[in-house]
């Protein structure tokens, strides 16, 4: 059997000193579950590169590349083809393997890294070896250094020598579970599973938290609130999901409390029934998609008040960023066409028509006491749907 091999890159967990061992083994324990239906594979970690080797035929390259692609804490990956540590092995090796990607070229060069400094050739003389190896093989083909069509590149290692081409971009961050536990209000929106995806790059362990207003919300809104969370799940791992009721409390805060601090005052509850949620499940952090100015309930001021009933802290990684940015961003990571579907959240039912851009917290302190909130937010807590997020499943 040709032995293939995926090579990903270390970035930031490179340079994290002495503890380095301890963000490679969450990172390989990552890509172990991520890897669990593309069959068994060996994960080990060499030199700031993990290598994914399977165990037997039956394994599948396709969905284990793809996998290793989303797993934060690799800058770069890679297919290798293994060669043994012999000059002629390797240059037949980058024939066979490459051919299909010398076949379709003009030009091509050749880079070679020796990580192992006993092998009897240095660097320049494997790249000559080999480029010469190439044309005898491919006579159609032009050596360019500068601009080529095909890059070959050549890596002596341990205790194998691998070929391939250039490595994709990979996730980057740093491994999910290194950063702690973090609690993300996840709305249908844009922004929200953004948000997540992001603080999930910083190593963030991520719960999540919906908040539902049936009828005025369907069930449809919330089967597109877990196919977000599936997407980011992808990056993230496993999300646990709970689901809160807030279809009284909204209805009193409508009925009872000034119109235009409707939306700050449900922003205040939220925030409290998060942080009940996010202690009760062992987080630190709450997770927003906020971004300042973009509506009336993101001005600095309106953002203050919320966090006034905050004793954790609020993470806001959109913060500074433009809607087209974020819309970007939903779109690399396969969120944005949901995001847009038309179903409504209880963020955007009974909107006041003039909302207050610059609330005063005194004031907002004095039109929710218009409800009994307390009573309202257990009732609302007191109930919770939860389940676990896992993409391919559910």
């Amino acid at each position: 059997m040709e032995k293939e091999i995926l090579l990903l890159k270390l970035g930031e967990v490179a340079l994290k000193g002495l503890n380095r061992r301890s963000f490679e083994d969450v990172l390989i324990k990552n890509i172990k579950r991520r890897l669990g239906e593309a069959g068994d594979f060996s994960v080990y970690a060499r030199q700031s590169t993990v290598y994914v080797e399977p165990e037997n035929e039956d394994a599948d390259m396709d969905l284990a590349e793809e996998r290793c692609g989303k797993v934060f804490g690799a800058v770069a990956y890679t297919r290798a083809g293994a060669a043994e540590k012999e000059l002629s092995a390797i240059c037949q090796k980058a024939a066979e393997y490459l051919g299909p990607d010398l076949e379709d070229a003009h030009t091509f060069k050749v880079e070679c890294k020796r990580s192992d400094k006993k092998f009897p050739y240095k660097s320049p003389e494997i790249s000559a070896e080999v480029g010469g190896y190439l044309l005898d093989q491919y006579p159609h083909l032009t050596v360019n250094v500068h601009e080529p069509d095909v890059t070959v590149r050549i890596e002596v290692r341990e205790t194998e020598a691998y070929v391939h081409t250039d490595p994709k971009p990979g996730a980057g961050g740093i491994p999910v579970g290194t950063g702690g536990k973090g609690l993300v209000l996840i709305s249908g929106g844009l922004d929200s599973p953004v948000a997540a995806w992001m603080m999930a790059k910083r190593g963030v362990e991520l719960t999540a938290v919906h908040f539902a207003s049936p009828p005025y919300t369907s069930e449809l809104a919330h089967d597109k609130v877990v196919r977000l969370l599936k997407k980011v799940s992808e990056y993230a791992g496993r999300i646990k999901m709970v689901t809160v009721n807030l279809t009284h409390l909204q209805e009193e805060i409508r009925d009872r409390c000034p119109e235009e601090l409707h939306t700050v005052i449900l922003r205040r509850f939220m925030l409290r029934a998060a942080q009940r949620v996010a202690q009760e499940e062992g987080c630190g952090a709450l997770i927003t998609g906020e971004s300042l100015g973009q509506v009336a309930s993101q001005t600095m001021q309106a953002i203050a008040c919320t966090d006034a009933v905050a004793d954790m802290p609020v993470f806001r990684p959109l913060i500074g960023s433009d809607k087209s940015e974020i819309v970007k961003l939903a779109a690399r990571i396969g969120t944005y066409d949901i995001s847009i579907e038309p179903y409504e959240d209880c963020c955007t039912i009974f909107t006041p028509k003039h909302p207050r851009t610059k609330p005063i917290l005194r004031f907002v302190e004095e039109g929710e006491a218009a409800i009994d909130g307390e009573a309202l937010l257990n009732e609302a807590l007191e109930s919770v749907e939860t389940r676990h997020i896992l993409s391919g499943k559910n």
